[in-house]
């Protein structure tokens, strides 16, 4: 049974108890192949301190992913994504279990492919501490180095690998298709 949160404070009752809800996450990677990581904040109740995928959430009542990931970027980061911007990459389920949280997603991943000037942007200071840009080889090192200074959100990483194996074989592919055409 999916539950769709219809307020705020519903959220709380629903991670508490384990009952499966809906959440996105998004990974924004820029023109040179890095991702935006944000450093949860101290306060954060799971995974403070860690750094985290680009922004993510709990999906509202009578809101889509798409919409979702919109109104996170927005709150997290002060960051505004127009729905053309972004790339659905998959769904999974999760489980996350950190003392009385028990949090159990449905979730859908995305991608947004944009140079970002962190200057620019407006952290949600009782959610994120700071933002950078990682290397595609440094987070690739970190997932597989079980999970080395990241959250453990293994469905949520595992589709950003997969998005860079695609992509590179996508490049392979048009390098051969560009020496044919010579």
């Amino acid at each position: 049974m999916e539950i769709i949160l219809e307020k705020r404070q519903q959220e709380k009752n629903v991670i508490v108890s384990g009952l499966r809800h809906r959440a996105v996450a998004v990974f924004i990677i820029n023109s040179k192949n890095q991702v935006l990581l944000q450093k949860r904040s101290e306060k954060q109740r799971m995974w403070p301190g860690m750094w985290d995928l680009s922004s993510g959430g709990h999906v509202d009542s009578g809101e889509q992913g798409f919409q979702a990931i919109q109104r996170e970027l927005h709150e997290e980061l002060g960051l505004d994504i127009q729905t053309s911007e972004m790339t659905f990459i998959g769904s999974g389920l999760s489980t996350n279990i950190k003392g009385d949280i028990i949090n159990k997603h449905l979730n859908e991943y995305y991608v947004v492919n944009k140079d970002i000037d962190l200057a620019s942007l407006r952290l949600q200071e009782t959610e994120v501490d700071e933002v950078k840009w990682v290397d595609k080889e440094e987070i690739i090192n970190r997932i597989k180095n079980n999970y080395q200074g990241i959250t453990d959100k293994k469905g949520a990483w595992t589709y950003l690998l997969k998005y860079y194996e695609l992509q590179e074989k996508r490049g392979i592919k048009r390098q051969n298709d560009e020496e044919v055409e010579l």
